[in-house]
C-alpha cells in the first residue's frame, strides 16, 4: 500500500496497473471548492441534434464521448450534464453527451456513429456510467473487430457489463443499496436486449474477446451490486494484454466524491490532445 491508501496487486497482470482505492482522491478543501463552482459557470452547454454539448473555456482538440444511463436503463443525456461539465473543466476536453435508443443494437448504432463524428474533431476519449459503461465497452470491442481506429483510453463508472445477470454482487450487495431492485433489472434488460442472447458479446461485453483494447479504467463501490462486473472485466482484460486502472471505493458516497477527479486525471494521462502528453 503507497502513502495514498492505494494498494497495487501486480498478480498474473504483469506490466498491467490494478488499483484498489478504499477511500476518494479528492483532497480539495472549502476554497478549492468554491473556485471550481466559479470556474463552472465558465462552461458553455449547447443543444444539438444528438444531444447536449459542453465546451470549456480555452478547450483543446480532444473529445470525451460521455454515455448516461443509470442501470435501470432510464436515463437521458441531461443526466450526465453535472459530470459532463465537470470533466470538461478538469479536462479542457469538449464533452458530447448524446442520445440512444433505448434498446439493442438501435443504442450501440447510434453511439458509433457518435464516436464516428467526434473523430473528425480530434483524438476521442470515452466515459459511462452504468449501462453507459456498458456500452462504452461494447463499443471498444466493436471498433477493435472492425478494424476502427480506438478512442485514447475508456472510463467506465459502476458499470453494467455482463445482462445475464448472474453475478453474485447483485445479491450479496442489494442491502446496500435500498433503490435497488433485482427483479425490475432483470425485466428491463429484457426489453432493452429485445431478444438478444445475454451473452453476446456486444451485448454483455463481459463475455467479450478482450484483447487489443486501449486503456480502460473502471471505478465502483464495494457496496454496489454491480461490483462483480467490473472485477471480472478488469481481470479479464488485464489478462489479455490490456492496461487497466481498478479502483473500489469503500461505498457509494465516496465512489462519487472521487470519480470525477479519477476519470479526469485517467483521460488526461492518456489523451494525445494539444497541451497534454501521453505516459511512455
Amino acid at each position: 500500500m503507497d502513502d495514498n491508501g492505494v494498494e497495487t496487486s501486480d498478480g498474473d497482470v504483469g506490466e498491467h496497473r490494478v488499483l484498489v482505492q478504499a477511500r476518494p482522491d479528492d483532497s480539495s478543501g472549502p476554497a478549492e471548492r468554491r473556485t471550481a463552482q466559479t470556474d463552472l459557470a465558465a462552461v458553455r452547454v449547447e443543444s444539438s441534434p444528438i444531444g447536449p454539448v459542453v465546451t470549456p473555456p480555452d478547450p483543446t482538440d480532444l473529445v470525451i464521448l460521455c454515455l448516461h444511463g443509470d442501470r435501470h436503463l432510464s436515463d437521458t443525456p441531461e443526466s450526465a450534464l453535472d459530470l459532463a461539465e465537470r470533466l470538461a473543466l478538469r479536462t479542457r476536453a469538449v464533452v458530447v453527451c448524446p442520445r440512444y435508443r433505448t434498446s439493442f443494437p438501435g443504442a450501440l448504432d447510434d453511439v458509433h456513429a457518435v464516436y464516428d463524428s467526434c473523430r473528425a474533431r480530434g483524438p476521442v476519449a470515452l466515459a459511462g456510467e452504468r449501462l453507459g459503461a456498458g456500452l462504452v465497452a461494447s463499443l471498444l470491442v466493436r471498433l477493435r473487430d472492425m478494424g476502427a481506429t480506438a478512442p485514447e483510453c475508456a472510463v467506465l463508472g459502476s458499470a453494467l457489463l455482463d445482462l445475464t445477470l448472474d453475478a453474485p454482487s447483485l445479491l450479496f450487495n442489494a442491502a446496500a443499496e435500498p433503490s435497488f431492485d433485482l427483479d425490475e433489472l432483470r425485466l428491463r434488460a429484457a426489453l432493452y436486449a429485445a431478444g438478444t442472447e445475454p451473452t453476446n458479446p456486444l451485448l454483455s461485453p463481459l463475455h467479450a474477446n478482450l484483447h487489443g483494447l486501449p486503456p480502460v479504467q473502471l471505478l465502483v463501490a464495494g457496496t454496489d451490486p454491480l461490483l462483480d462486473d467490473s472485477l471480472g472485466f478488469a481481470a479479464r482484460a488485464a489478462r489479455s494484454g490490456v492496461t487497466v486502472d481498478l479502483r473500489v471505493w469503500e461505498d457509494a458516497e465516496r465512489l462519487r466524491t472521487g470519480t470525477v477527479t479519477a476519470m479526469a486525471g485517467f483521460i488526461r494521462a492518456w489523451s494525445r490532445s494539444e497541451g497534454s502528453s501521453r505516459p511512455a
